[in-house]
């Protein structure tokens, strides 16, 4: 059979994965959170292996891009709310697995880190120990309890919660994630189109290790499959350690934009975030500020066990390798000027 002819941003699926599909699908997954960002890929990846996936969200009604991505009938929106435990259970009712996805980035009006990353990660748990699922969870690098940022001890609060209901639970943690969708490249590649510089905050030498949404989604169906060691926190990264000023660079250099990079200091960036706190979306919190004076990458522990994408099988993809296939839409000419015309 002659090679699939693929795209930059939704390859045509193998011989391997139209046979998967094609097989009576009688194993079902539910997906809390799977209209989200990462969401979108881990739902693809799983209806690719041929999974029946619920996809469980506040608001079923705008789930419906995620049909497209399977079969007919094998990606099926849920409604079920965090706040009302009946709801997370019914949703997790004849599932093998249960992941859980949800999370923020940002608080807002009744979405609180407690409400969502604590007490919401406890109800999913208990859901997945009732029924008897396997349960996934996404968390994320710098999880921890003695955090001065709310989202960090939340994070480390229902990864406690995860690992006390269902101890063979297995948790990813992923670094800043990137890809078509994402909340962070975009965000910047955005505000370089209004803004006549951009700012580093702590002057921008806080290190990160980007990491693909499709190696996220790669990992997650590993665990799905039961090829990830189970009651073991996974920290995923790429294979490129940057500080925040690169990331920025390496960001102008693909939209071929040329701005000043203004290094701010933590505390006045403080108090900007007091009163960018106030917008809808806010570009800045002070949570986040908290968040960014501590380094975001994987550490030599993982490393050293194996709980990393490397670990799992899988080779992570580099960000020159990817930013091109999206950030082309913020350059001056679109598709139609290059990178290196900058």
């Amino acid at each position: 059979m002659a090679e699939p002819v693929k795209s930059d941003d939704m390859p045509l699926p193998s011989e391997a994965e139209l046979l998967a599909r094609s097989a009576p699908m009688s194993r079902l997954v539910t997906v809390y959170g799977g209209s989200g960002f990462i969401g979108r890929h881990v739902v693809r990846a799983l209806a690719r292996q041929g999974w029946r996936v619920r996809v469980a969200v506040r608001r079923p009604d705008l789930a419906g891009h995620l049909q497209p991505l399977g079969m007919v009938g094998q990606i099926a929106p849920v409604q079920a709310n965090l706040r009302y435990p009946a709801s997370v259970l019914r949703a997790a009712e004849g599932a093998e697995v249960v992941i859980n996805l949800v999370g923020i980035l940002h608080e807002s009006g009744r979405q609180s880190f407690e409400a969502v990353q604590d007490f919401g990660a406890r109800q999913v748990a208990r859901a997945a120990r009732e029924t008897g699922a396997r349960l996934i969870h996404l968390s994320a690098i710098g999880a921890d309890a003695q955090s001065g940022s709310a989202y960090a001890r939340t994070k480390a609060a229902g990864e406690a919660a995860v690992f006390e209901a269902r101890p063979d639970a297995v948790v990813f943690r992923p670094s800043i994630v990137f890809g078509p969708e994402d909340d962070f490249f975009n965000r910047f590649a955005a505000l370089s189109r209004l803004m006549p510089a951009l700012p580093l905050i702590g002057g921008g030498h806080t290190r990160f290790q980007p990491v693909f949404v499709g190696d996220v989604a790669a990992a997650i169906l590993k665990a799905v499959d039961e090829e990830a060691r189970p009651g073991t926190v996974y920290e995923l990264g790429g294979p490129e350690v940057r500080s925040f000023r690169e990331l920025m660079e390496t960001m102008l250099a693909q939209i071929g934009r040329k701005r000043p990079l203004v290094p701010l200091p933590f505390g006045i960036a403080d108090l900007q975030a007091r009163l960018l706190e106030l917008l809808p979306n806010p570009l800045l919190t002070r949570d986040q500020v908290k968040l960014l004076a501590r380094d975001n990458v994987v550490s030599e522990a993982a490393k050293a066990e194996g709980r990393t994408l490397e670990g799992l099988g899988l080779q992570a993809a580099t960000l020159g390798a990817v930013l091109p296939g999206y950030l082309w839409r913020y350059r001056k000419a679109g598709q139609f000027s290059r990178a290196e015309e900058a």
